[in-house]
């Protein structure tokens, strides 16, 4: 697919840019350094709700504010649409849960298939995989010494996680030394839409991108490979462990009867091996690094695995636990307002429709038009989050203080039909491993480390490190409470803010 099917004219309106911008270029040599997400967020600062960054004939129109975005997440007026890096993954996944327009039948499909394999009774059989999962990742810290790469480490336990939870399939990925090549060959892959996107708006870039595809050929033919004999090694076996695989090979749309081919169950395969780990690695590894450097909150949570979990260091958590954990939950939440591990999705509305309507950005979207929200802008934007909207503060997600905060300005795992699927899947694997790494060891982060982002599909903490020291656990005090105050039951997906 030509990215040029994906211009945005927006019907010849402009919007603020970055300054500098020149003939024919427009704003690419402002991009010529640093990484997509880091690079709109500083050309973006200061210019305002709504800004465009323009490179030789694609218009990028992004939303910084939380008020628009808010607006943009009206269901009956706007919806997903895809911009060109993620418009150039569909060579890679076709049309899968992620990467499908609205208008496609096998997102409809694939969607009321799936579905089921993410209600509470089914998360209730993730549980102990989930469990079995980490203790693998505790035994292999046992035999090291020095401290882990937390990036790395997340990365292989939700690689795990995913593969023997959705396709019973293990990756091996705690008992070699090296990763499995899916995650190199997966990152070289996502890292191609990446490159293709960026490059085809410049003259010339059909030629590049062409050696971007022959560069990572081999790549992408080994995931394919590794996504279809998933399937033909079970249809073989005929084993049925009512896993996601099985529903994908053997179920059908519960309303119209209709099934999945071959090509999309594969591009299914791969959209849930590569959304399902890295999302939530990332979510882990930012959670821990602020974690570190902040030892008040630290101490929070480890006396809230305290109180639920008891003195002893191995513990696990049961499946009615996990929503208990609710000061982890928080600083789970707030370091996903922070550093959204998906950062961006773009909107367009469903006919043409005035937005911003009464402000100085009031302007005309037609269908055909698209607008990025910048979910790190959107999420720190003051007038919805406070003063204080810049700093690590968990606290923010309490009931008191989420009181009358501005509707559908929390969306880490996007919005409306069109969000993520397994975001109660992420969110009971990343608590409980939260709560079990905490409640077993001291963390403590080297001082003189500065946040670096790494840039894929998502993004993650690049080179952050830590010590683990195994702590014995404080026994609880008499009468202190299990957990705070609210419901017992409520669900581990539950957003945590008015939608």
């Amino acid at each position: 697919m030509s990215l040029f099917k994906v211009k945005n004219s927006w019907s010849g309106q402009k919007f603020p840019h970055p300054p500098g911008r020149r003939p024919v270029a427009y704003d690419a040599f402002n991009l010529r350094t640093g990484t997509p997400l880091a690079n709109i967020m500083r050309l973006g600062a200061g210019l305002g709700p709504l800004f465009e960054v323009r490179v030789f004939q694609q218009k990028f129109v992004f939303v910084a504010d939380a008020a628009l975005a808010a607006e943009l997440c009206d269901e009956s007026r706007f919806h997903k649409n895809l911009p060109p890096a993620v418009a150039a993954l569909r060579e890679f996944v076709g049309d899968g849960l992620f990467t499908a327009y609205d208008h496609e039948p096998n997102w409809h499909t694939a969607h009321g298939i799936l579905m089921p394999a993410f209600t509470k009774s089914a998360m209730r059989g993730y549980h102990e995989t989930m469990v079995e999962t980490v203790d693998e990742m505790f035994a292999m810290w046992g035999d090291r010494t020095g401290p882990i790469d937390v990036t790395a480490d997340m990365t292989r336990l939700t690689l795990e996680t995913i593969s023997r939870c959705a396709f019973s399939r293990d990756f091996g990925s705690f008992t070699s030394p090296e990763r499995h090549p899916f995650v190199d060959a997966m990152i070289a892959a996502l890292m191609t839409g990446m490159q293709k996107s960026a490059v085809e708006p410049i003259p010339g870039g059909k030629r590049i991108a062409r050696r971007i595809d022959e560069a990572n050929a081999a790549h992408l033919a080994y995931v394919d490979e590794l996504d279809d004999d998933l399937s033909r090694e079970r249809r073989a076996s005929g084993a049925r462990p009512g896993d996601l695989l099985d529903r994908l090979l053997d179920e059908s749309h519960p309303q119209t009867g209709r099934r999945l081919d071959d090509t999309n169950i594969r591009q299914q395969i791969l959209t849930f091996l590569v959304a399902g780990h890295e999302t939530t690695s990332g979510a882990l590894s930012f959670t821990l690094y602020y974690l570190s450097r902040h030892p008040d909150v630290l101490a929070r949570a480890q006396e809230e695995t305290d109180a639920l979990l008891g003195p002893d260091p191995d513990a696990v958590p049961t499946f009615e636990q996990v929503p208990r954990f609710r000061h982890l939950r928080r600083c789970l939440d707030e370091a996903l307002r922070l550093w959204p591990t998906a950062p961006a999705f773009a909107r367009s509305p469903r006919e043409t429709t005035r937005i911003a309507v009464g402000t100085d950005r009031e302007a005309v979207m037609t269908p055909d038009d698209w607008a990025i929200i910048v979910l790190p802008m959107v999420h720190r934007d003051r007038r919805a989050w406070g003063p204080t909207a810049d700093e690590f503060d968990p606290d923010r997600f309490l009931p008191e203080n989420s009181r009358g905060r501005m509707k559908n300005v929390y969306k880490p795992f996007g919005t409306g039909e069109r969000s993520c699927i397994g975001r109660q899947f992420a969110l009971h694997e990343a608590i409980l491993v939260l709560a079990r790494l905490l409640h077993r060891y001291d963390i403590a982060g080297d001082p003189d480390y500065e946040l670096q982002i790494d840039e894929r599909l998502t993004i993650v903490p690049k080179g952050f490190r830590l010590t683990l020291t195994p702590r014995t656990p404080n026994s609880r005090p008499a009468g202190a409470p299990a957990s705070d105050e609210g419901p017992a039951d409520r669900p581990a997906g539950t957003c945590p803010v008015a939608h």
